[in-house]
């Protein structure tokens, strides 16, 4: 019964975390205090610790491993790399459409995102009065991230 406290494949857990880029640039928290500390802090946003289910598909690969074995209360540092994050940047992503193609009048505006047709976000790399650069990479592509992860429960 003792091994009940850990966690293991299939558990559902709930998580805070805050991760960090490499230089130490906070992306992303679940902590309201966090977010407010590194400037990320959205009015919109729901702070709550975060709730999936250990391999399950639905949060990456460096974070089903990480979790394994943890128990509750536990704190860890996770450094994860782009293979086990979002993947690896891809070049052949970065594409150049034609704006009747994206249902576009007007040129996107450089840096932002906008939505395909398809409902993709993307960011828009370039653009011109007929097309639009897009990069389809997922913004955390090519990264190492680091995660301060804590157990807040195993859920049962």
């Amino acid at each position: 019964m003792e091994n009940s406290c850990i966690v293991k494949k299939g558990d559902y857990l709930l998580i805070d975390y805050t991760g960090k880029f490499e230089d130490g640039i906070v992306f992303d928290t679940t902590l309201k205090e966090k977010a407010l500390e590194a400037g990320i802090y959205e009015k919109e946003k729901e702070y709550r610790p975060f709730f999936f289910r250990v391999d399950a598909g639905q949060i990456i690969k460096g974070i089903d491993r990480g979790v394994l074995g943890m128990k509750e209360g536990e704190e860890k540092t996770l450094i994860i790399p782009p293979q086990e994050a979002y993947g690896e940047y891809k070049n052949y992503l970065v594409q150049e459409i034609p704006l009747s193609r994206l249902e576009l009048q007007t040129p996107p505006e450089l840096g932002k995102k906008i939505m395909t047709p398809s409902g993709r976000e993307v960011k828009v790399f370039n653009s011109t009065e007929t097309s639009a650069t897009l990069d389809f990479n997922h913004e955390l592509a090519g990264k190492t991230l680091i995660l301060e992860i804590k157990l807040v429960s195993i859920i049962n």
